[in-house]
C-alpha cells in the first residue's frame, strides 16, 4: 500500500477517536450570562465530564434514555444541564442543591433543605445558579430530572472575550 494512503487512514482513525472521545467524554460549552457570577463569567469556556455521573446514552428517540455505571449527582456539584422543556434551547450551569429523597421549602427565594413542603422524586434534583435573577434553575423550573444533565463542570478552560485583541 502506498505510504501516503496509510497515513491518511491513521490521521484519520485518529480524527475519528478524537470525535468519539470529545462526544462520549468530554464537552466544552460556553457561559452566556451571569447566572454563576463572580464564580463564572460571560465568555468563559468551560470543560463538563460527560462521564462524571456515567456514561450517558441518549436514545434520540430509539432508545430509552440511561446511564452506564451510574453515579449520583452530588450536592455542592456545579453540573451542566438541559432544560426539561423545549422552550430554550441550550446548556445551562448550576449547582446542585437537593438530591433525590430530600425535602425542600422555598422561603422569600431562599431553599431551606431540609424543608416541609415539597420532596423531591427519585432522580430529580434541585439546581440553582448563584445568580437570583437567573430563570434557568429550580427556583423557576422546579426539579430538573437526571436525564437533563449533561455532566460536571471541571475546569474553565479560557474567556473567549479576553482572547481579544486590543
Amino acid at each position: 500500500m502506498r505510504k501516503w494512503l496509510k497515513n491518511v487512514i491513521v490521521l484519520a482513525s485518529a480524527f475519528a477517536l478524537m470525535l468519539g472521545f470529545r462526544a462520549l467524554v468530554f464537552s466544552i460549552h460556553s457561559v452566556t450570562g451571569n447566572g454563576l457570577a463572580p464564580l463564572y463569567k460571560h465568555g468563559d469556556c468551560l470543560l463538563v465530564n460527560r462521564c462524571s455521573y456515567g456514561l450517558r446514552i441518549e436514545g434520540h428517540g430509539l432508545l430509552p434514555y440511561s446511564r452506564l455505571l451510574r453515579q449520583p449527582v452530588k450536592r455542592g456539584d456545579i453540573v451542566a444541564f438541559t432544560l426539561p422543556s423545549d422552550s430554550v434551547a441550550g446548556v445551562f450551569i448550576a449547582r446542585c442543591k437537593a438530591v433525590p429523597g430530600d425535602t425542600v421549602d422555598t422561603h422569600k427565594g431562599k431553599l431551606i433543605v431540609p424543608g416541609l413542603n415539597t420532596c423531591a422524586k427519585a432522580d430529580y434534583y434541585w439546581l440553582e445558579a448563584l445568580n437570583q435573577q437567573n430563570p434557568a434553575d429550580s427556583r423557576h423550573l422546579g426539579f430538573i430530572p437526571e436525564s437533563n444533565i449533561i455532566g460536571e463542570v471541571i475546569t474553565v478552560m479560557y474567556n473567549r472575550h479576553n482572547l481579544r485583541l486590543q
